[in-house]
């Protein structure tokens, strides 16, 4: 099955001419169609295998590339902080219990702006050629990506690291949480190339 994307839905809501085209099937992202079934997954693994080659390893790396990202910004603002506790003679001090609650939003709004971005993919992710996908084929936006980091963290604290085990037996690679929430990781680059080629039907 080749790739089909958030904009083919669109177009095919629009063409049928009636009032959901306003609504229906282009409000959900192309979710659903107008005959009220649920799109197909976009990206097939026995048909693409491409896509999902040496995933895992990839977004161990992607991982590891954005906590340095993330922990750069917070390890300055927790210096400055010191810095200006002391020259106020330990009144600035008081801010590092406001540094905690900032690392947190800080961490959300990146993997949501990031995710939900043009790339659809932090910039670990882009490091290391890779992109999130909704299931039926469209782009992260703010509020998936942001959903998708705070479940992951949820996940890996509640049932430990030993979850991430679960991408190990399905095709296509995706953890717990990129399950519940319908998304998958692909291979830019690839995608790319396949998005290229002509259909087959």
């Amino acid at each position: 099955m080749s790739y089909s994307g958030s904009g083919n839905t669109g177009g095919d809501a629009s063409s049928a001419g009636g009032p959901s085209s306003a609504g229906g099937a282009s409000s959900a992202g192309g979710a659903w169609r107008n005959d009220g079934g649920v799109q197909p997954h976009a990206f097939d693994p026995d048909m693409q295998p491409e896509l999902f080659r040496g995933l895992l390893t990839r977004r161990v790396f992607a991982f590891l590339i954005d906590l340095v990202v993330l922990s750069v910004p917070v390890i300055l603002g927790y210096l400055f902080i010191a810095v200006f506790g002391l020259i106020t003679l330990g009144l600035g001090w008081a801010l590092f219990w406001l540094a905690w609650p900032a690392s947190i939003v800080w961490a959300i709004v990146y993997y949501g702006s990031s995710l939900g971005g043009p790339h659809s993919a932090t910039v670990g992710m882009r490091v290391m050629d890779l992109e999130l996908r909704t299931w039926y084929g469209a782009p992260g936006y703010f509020v998936l990506g942001a959903t998708h980091a705070v479940l992951f963290w949820v996940s890996i604290s509640f049932l430990t690291p030993l979850v991430l085990l679960v991408g190990l037996f399905n095709g296509r690679r995706r953890l717990l949480h990129d399950i519940i929430l319908g998304t998958v990781v692909i291979n830019s680059s690839v995608r790319t190339q396949v998005v290229s080629q002509p259909r087959a039907y």
